[in-house]
């Protein structure tokens, strides 16, 4: 059939409603569904000979019923009428024997998605495994051209992906939609000896027509993996700090986790009761919209079906909304926000500079390109990391540093960030440049 999915949307939900009718038949009081199916392919040269080549196709189907306040779930890849009737019944025993939960339940049949919405997210990438090869070999050769010093390379790959899926609930709503999203990356190592970097860079897109020569791409990983040569240590000390664009995302992300209905319940957010509060400096607004064109976590309605919409999270540095589904919403007493599933295309405002004009603003500290580790408490807000970038006197690059940690308090981060670039790199759910906080502790010798 078209675009190579071997169920239609029609036929996937049929799926949907034959399992919310046997779970009916059965005894259910309410019964929500996913059926989802992928496919695509990846490949990878390393030294211009081809490493992998990877085909993945994939399909689930997954059932959650209620028996009153009793929830059950149960995931199959057979979608045969008997596997089918199988799963439900076997959400509907694991249901029979858990605890009640006055939380549990589908959404308010009032904030579920009524309409469809065409958002711009599918673009099947028909490329030949011949003509990823090709795009992989021109991205590493690029790496390769830019200077003797890049001695080898951890490789370059291509990868074409498409799913689409259909969920439904006993509500009556029934949504879906196909969305693609492919990459062209690369890593090289620079160096040799005792002194030896690596770097990479990447590209992600949903429709391929918008990558970028994939030579700029192996171009740049090269670029950056010799401009880290020759390493030093800092003394500890207390500085500005920048996070490149791409690290900046994260550090959103860990502000959307304080906030997010799970961490706020349980108590395990250093923002708990944050709500209405001051957590950045005034020009600092990050806003949701759901509904943009081609976006990476673009979608009329979240996981529970709860039709999505533009909202401001923070305003004047003002924290505005949580991030909420329905269950997480109910343990709060508040209403859901439409995150079930995660957040929605979240846009920092940027200010006027470029990352060069931040490192400007900043005179000296340090750029941080590299986060290594995972330590960020998020019941205290403490925060450390192994790092790599680049220290900067008056607003030019020095040299590059290595082997040091940043440490802070996100909450002591968020607020005092001074300014935020407008080097937007694309890559996922948070659009944000590069972030100047005014003071963090480097630690090294």
């Amino acid at each position: 059939m078209s675009d190579g999915f071997a169920h239609s949307q029609s036929a996937l939900r049929e799926l949907a409603q034959a399992a919310l009718d046997h779970a009916a038949a059965r005894g259910a009081s309410a019964c929500e569904v996913d059926v989802s199916e992928g496919f695509g392919q990846s490949v990878s040269v390393r030294r211009q000979d081809v490493e992998t080549i990877e085909y993945n196709r994939d399909k689930g189907l997954g059932v959650t019923v209620y028996l009153g306040q009793r929830r059950g779930h149960a995931s199959s890849s057979d979608f045969s009428p008997a596997a089918l009737a199988a799963t439900v019944d076997a959400a509907l025993s694991i249901a029979r024997f858990t605890a009640e939960d006055d939380c549990a339940g589908l959404p308010e049949a009032k904030r579920l998605a009524k309409r469809d919405m065409d958002l711009d997210l599918f673009h099947p990438w028909e490329i030949s495994v011949e003509g990823a090869i090709d795009i992989a070999r021109r991205c590493e050769q690029a790496a390769f051209d830019v200077s003797p010093m890049i001695r080898n390379s951890e490789g370059a790959s291509v990868s074409a992906q498409q799913s689409h899926f259909v969920s439904a609930n006993s509500l009556g709503f029934m949504g879906g939609f196909a969305t693609s999203r492919h990459y062209v990356s690369c890593s090289v190592i620079a160096g040799e000896g005792e002194d030896m970097q690596r770097d990479d860079w990447y590209a992600s897109r949903r429709n391929a027509a918008e990558f970028p020569d994939p030579a700029r791409i192996g171009d740049y990983a090269a670029r950056r993996a010799l401009s880290r040569l020759n390493g030093r240590k800092l003394k500890t000390r207390k500085c500005p700090v920048i996070f490149e664009a791409p690290l900046a995302s994260g550090l959103i992300g860990s502000f959307v986790h304080a906030v997010s209905g799970g961490a706020l319940y349980r108590k395990t957010s250093f923002l708990v009761d944050s709500l209405g509060k001051k957590i950045f400096p005034g020009f600092v607004r990050i806003s949701e919209r759901p509904h943009l064109r081609g976006g990476f976590a673009s979608s009329p309605f979240d996981d529970d079906g709860v039709a999505t919409c533009d909202r401001e999270v923070v305003e004047g540095g003002v924290l505005q909304g949580y991030f909420l589904s329905t269950y997480s919403g109910r343990k709060l007493g508040m209403p859901t926000t439409g995150n079930a599933g995660g957040s929605h295309n979240l846009l920092v405002q940027p200010g006027k500079h470029d990352l060069a004009g931040l490192l400007r603003a900043m005179g000296s500290g340090l750029l941080v390109t590299e986060l290594l580790g995972q330590g960020v408490n998020y019941v205290t807000g403490d925060y450390s990391r192994g790092a790599a970038g680049y220290w900067v006197e008056n607003g030019e690059i020095a040299y590059p540093v290595e082997e040091i940690t940043i440490a802070g308090n996100l909450r002591e981060m968020f607020g005092g960030i001074v300014d935020i670039g407008n080097d937007i790199e694309v890559r996922g759910s948070k659009q944000v440049g590069s972030i100047l906080i005014e003071r963090m502790t480097v630690a090294g010798n």
